[in-house]
C-alpha cells in the first residue's frame, strides 16, 4: 500500500506551461523546522521507527488530497502538476513538504534494515526522490512564501542534498557545503524568536555537526578547497538571510521605543533608527558572547565593520530627523541626545577595535621569521596604533563631557577613560623607547623607558581601587619591563662608550696607504685548477664566474712633444716667390 502511495504522485512536477488566470499574490508563511519535529517526534522517530513515520505521511498526504479536491482520477489515475498557479492554500506546500518527507523517511528505512547492492540502489533512488521533492518545496516556498519560509525550505532542500551527495560517497565535498550552509541558516534563525525556536535550531544544528565533521576527516587535505567553496555557495544565501534577520528586527523593533546610555533614556520614533540601533546591538551580543573566544580575529574585525555601519545608518536617519524637526524645541534636544549617545557608542566601539588591532600586533611583535616569511610587526606601527588609540580616547571624553549637567555616571566614564588615556600614552612611550633601541640610540631610549615608567606608576596610582584588574594587571607588567629595558639599554651604553677607544686604536692602527681588499677568485681566471666558484653550500653569497663590471686595467699613455725651438727659428723671407700686384695709370698717380 505505502509503495503504491510513493508512486502515484511521484510524476508530479513544475509545470511552467500550465496557462491559468493570474491571482493576486499571497504570501503563506510555514514554521518548516517545527512543523518537521512535531511531525517527526509523534509519529515514530522517537524511536527511530521510519516505517511507522513513512505510513504516516501517506495518510497525511490523503488526507490533504481529499480535504483539497486534488484528486488524481477514478480508476484511472490522472497525472496532476502542482505549479506555482497551483498554490492557493497553504495546504499545498504542506503536500510536496509530507512527499519529501515520505521519500526520505522510506530511504532511512532501507538504510537501517541493512541493505545489499540492489536494495542500495533502490536507497539512493528514494533519497534523489526527496532531494527533488525538497527542491520543488524550496522553489514553491521562495514564490509563495514569506522570506523566513523561503529561507527555512532553502535550508531544508540544502539538507537533503547534502544527506543524498553523502550517501552517495562520491561528492564529499558537494555534502559538506550543503551542511554547512543548513548550519549557517540554523544559527541565524537560533538568535531570534522564542525559546522553543531557537532550542529546535539548536537541535538541528547538533544533528548536522557529526556529518560535517565526518566529512572533513575524509576530505583531508582537501578541506581548504571545500572552505573556499563553501564561502561561494554562502553568498547565494545571504540575500535570503539579510532579509529574513531584517523583517525578524522590524518586528523585535517596534517594542524598543527608548535608547539608554550612561543613566539617560533617549526616545526612538523613528523605526529605521530603531531597527540600525538594534542589529548593531545583536552584533554586540555576537561579538561579547560566550563564544566570542573560538571566533578568529578576522572574523571580529568583520564584526565590527558591521556593528559602524548600522551606527552609521543610525546616525543618518537621526540627522534626517533633525532636519525635518523644524522648530519643536524639545524633539530638536531628544535627537540631539540621542545622536550624541550613539556617537559616543560608535566611539567606544572603535577603542575596543582598535585595541584587538594592538593586541594582534603584540602577538607579533615577539615572533621570529617562520618557513611562510610571516611579517613581523615593527615598534613603529604598534606607535602608530597607540596614536590612534589616545586620540579615540580624547574625543570621547570631549564629547560625553561636553554637556552642562553630567550625572554620576558620566562622570564616572570620564575619569575611566582619562586613566585609560594615560595608559595609552606609557605604551606608546614604552613602544617608542622600542624603535629608538632597535635604531641605537641608547641614550634616548633609556629617557623614554623610564618615562613610560614613570607614566604607568602614575596610572597605577590612580587605578587603585579600579575593579578593572585586567589593566592593572597590564599597568603592572608594563612597569617592570620599562624597569628592566632601561637597566639594559643602561649597561649597553655604558659598554658601546667603553668599546669606543678600543674601535679607535684598533682602526688608527689598521690604516694603511695599500688597499688590502679580499682578492676573489673568479672562475674564469682559473681555469687550470680544480676550484670551486661556487662558494661553500651553507654560504648564500654570488657565484664568482667572472668580474662584472671588469677591471680596470694600466694602458700606455701616448707620448707628450712639447716644440720648445719654435721661437729660436728664424725662417727665411719668402717676399720674392709672392705674386706681385698690376697698377693701372691712374693708380700710380693716387697710389
Amino acid at each position: 500500500m505505502s509503495k503504491t502511495g510513493d508512486q502515484q504522485p511521484a510524476d508530479m512536477e513544475v509545470d511552467s506551461s500550465a496557462a491559468v488566470e493570474e491571482k493576486p499574490a499571497v504570501r503563506f508563511s510555514i514554521n518548516v523546522l517545527e512543523l518537521m519535529r512535531e511531525a517527526q517526534m509523534q509519529h515514530g522517530l522517537r524511536q527511530s521507527d521510519y516505517t511507522r513515520y513513512r505510513r504516516y505521511c501517506s495518510a497525511r498526504l490523503r488526507r490533504l488530497y481529499k480535504s483539497l479536491k486534488f484528486l488524481h482520477g477514478r480508476g484511472k489515475y490522472t497525472r496532476r502538476n502542482i505549479t506555482e498557479s497551483t498554490v492557493t492554500d497553504v495546504r499545498y506546500l504542506h503536500i510536496v513538504f509530507y512527499m519529501a518527507e515520505r521519500a526520505w523517511s522510506h530511504a532511512m528505512e532501507k538504510k537501517t534494515a541493512g541493505t545489499n547492492a540492489q536494495q542500495r540502489i533502490y536507497m539512493l533512488g528514494r533519497f534523489r526522490k526527496a532531494v527533488k521533492w525538497a527542491s520543488l518545496f524550496s522553489q514553491l516556498c521562495s514564490v509563495k512564501g514569506d522570506s523566513r519560509t523561503s529561507l527555512e525550505a532553502e535550508a531544508y532542500a540544502s539538507y537533503m542534498k547534502g544527506a543524498l551527495f553523502f550517501e552517495q560517497d562520491k561528492n564529499i565535498e558537494a555534502a559538506m557545503i550543503n551542511f554547512k550552509n543548513t548550519r549557517a541558516v540554523y544559527e541565524e534563525l537560533g538568535k531570534y524568536g522564542s525559546i522553543e525556536n531557537q532550542l529546535l535550531c539548536r537541535q538541528r544544528i547538533e544533528e548536522v555537526e557529526p556529518m560535517i565533521d565526518f566529512c572533513s576527516h575524509k576530505l583531508g587535505g582537501s578541506s581548504l578547497q571545500a572552505h573556499e567553496l563553501l564561502d561561494t555557495a554562502n553568498d547565494l544565501l545571504k540575500a535570503k538571510m539579510e532579509a529574513v534577520l531584517s523583517e525578524t528586527r522590524s518586528q523585535q523593533a517596534a517594542s524598543m521605543t527608548e535608547f539608554n546610555w550612561l543613566g539617560r533614556r533617549f526616545p526612538i520614533t523613528n523605526a529605521k533608527t530603531r531597527v540600525s540601533i538594534l542589529k548593531a546591538q545583536q552584533l554586540e551580543k555576537d561579538l561579547n558572547g560566550s563564544a566570542t573566544e573560538s571566533i578568529a580575529a578576522d572574523k571580529k574585525l568583520g564584526i565590527f565593520d558591521k556593528i559602524f555601519s548600522a551606527y552609521h545608518d543610525a546616525r543618518s536617519c537621526i540627522r534626517n530627523d533633525l532636519a525635518s524637526a523644524g522648530n519643536a524645541e524639545n524633539i530638536r534636544d531628544d535627537l540631539n541626545g540621542l545622536d550624541k549617545a550613539v556617537s559616543a557608542v560608535l566611539g567606544l566601539r572603535t577603542i575596543e577595535r582598535n585595541q584587538l588591532l594592538v593586541s594582534i600586533a603584540k602577538s607579533k611583535f615577539t615572533k621570529h621569521r617562520d618557513e611562510k616569511n610571516e611579517r613581523i610587526t615593527k615598534p613603529e606601527e604598534l606607535v602608530r596604533l597607540y596614536d590612534l588609540l589616545i586620540q579615540n580616547t580624547m574625543d570621547l571624553t570631549d564629547l560625553v563631557s561636553s554637556g552642562r549637567n553630567k550625572n554620576e555616571e558620566e562622570n564616572s566614564f570620564i575619569h575611566e577613560y582619562e586613566l585609560k588615556g594615560l595608559a595609552f600614552r606609557a605604551e606608546r612611550c614604552f613602544f617608542l623607547a622600542k624603535s629608538y633601541s632597535s635604531a641605537g640610540k641608547r641614550a634616548e631610549a633609556y629617557a623614554l623607558f623610564s618615562h613610560a615608567r614613570t607614566l604607568a606608576n602614575s596610572a597605577l596610582q590612580q587605578l587603585a581601587n579600579s575593579p578593572d584588574k585586567a589593566l592593572i594587571q597590564d599597568l603592572k607588567s608594563l612597569s617592570d619591563n620599562c624597569r628592566s629595558n632601561s637597566c639594559i639599554e643602561h649597561a649597553t651604553g655604558i659598554m658601546e662608550e667603553e668599546r669606543v677607544p678600543l674601535k679607535l686604536s684598533k682602526g688608527v692602527s689598521t690604516i694603511s696607504l695599500h688597499d688590502k681588499m679580499k682578492e676573489n677568485k673568479y672562475l674564469l681566471d682559473i681555469l687550470e685548477s680544480y676550484e670551486s666558484a661556487i662558494g661553500e653550500p651553507n654560504t648564500k653569497g654570488p657565484c664568482r664566474i667572472a668580474q662584472f663590471p671588469p677591471p680596470f686595467q694600466a694602458v700606455p699613455c701616448n707620448p707628450i712633444v712639447l716644440d720648445m725651438a719654435y721661437n729660436a727659428i728664424e725662417f727665411p723671407s719668402l717676399e720674392n716667390r709672392m705674386k706681385k700686384e698690376k697698377k693701372g695709370l691712374l693708380s700710380r698717380f693716387w697710389g
